[in-house]
């Protein structure tokens, strides 16, 4: 099965891509629509689709991952400027002890359980920040087959919307998700759960931009 990489760069000059860039839950409409309708009930899952907005110099950038190549036609006349390629070839080069540099945008949280919700007045979810989300960093690289060497993580604004919620009269579900980013070096220590998480991803939020795991080789000192 072939993993497909999409670097989608928005025209600041189309009303719909800044829109889309405002909101997580429109840019997961948008990009959903680039796949075939009739997926069945989760067609996000059926087709592992992880999307990750960065900010760079030269604008926003959305990298999407994906397990069916997304048919970019269906995107709005100068949305924005494309590029997709399979990711096979990274794939298939992973072994162990390779060392690589990894990125994840996820939401790092902790569900206390109904003792200590009850005790401390707490929420079921608890998002992480500082310490306690490097320390859940750690524990999915460990879980991602990744023997964490460096780490270097920040906070990000959190994801926030209303989406729909089954039926057309049905209240908006309102979505919040906290989230972190990582950025490091790591040793590979497992091939196979290394792949499994980058297509599967990582945590929660994966349809509004969390979860995505990227990695390239990490540069050998000269």
């Amino acid at each position: 099965m072939t993993t497909w990489l999409t670097r989608l760069v928005p025209d600041a000059r189309s009303r719909e891509a800044r829109r889309d860039l405002g909101s997580a839950v429109g840019m997961h409409r948008r990009l959903m629509s680039l796949f075939p309708p009739d997926a069945g009930p989760d067609p996000r899952a059926r087709f592992r689709v992880l999307f990750r907005t960065e900010d760079t110099p030269a604008g926003p950038h959305v990298l999407l991952q994906s397990s069916h190549e997304p048919d970019l036609t269906q995107l709005p006349d100068a949305y924005g400027t494309t590029l997709s390629r399979p990711l096979d070839t990274l794939l298939d080069a992973i072994r162990p002890g390779l060392t690589v540099r990894y990125r994840c945008v996820a939401s790092a949280v902790r569900k206390p359980g109904a003792t200590t919700r009850t005790l401390y007045n707490l929420p079921p979810v608890v998002a992480l920040s500082g310490t306690a989300a490097d320390e859940w960093w750690f524990r999915q690289a460990d879980a991602a087959g990744l023997k964490s060497l460096t780490l270097n993580s920040h906070p990000l604004d959190a994801i926030q919307g209303l989406r729909k919620n089954g039926s057309a009269n049905a209240p908006h579900q309102r979505i919040r998700h906290a989230r972190t980013q990582f950025d490091g070096t790591a040793a590979i220590v497992d091939p196979d759960l290394l792949r499994a998480k980058i297509t599967e991803g990582i945590g929660r939020g994966k349809a509004y931009g969390c979860g995505l795991l990227s990695i390239a080789p990490a540069r050998q000192p000269s």
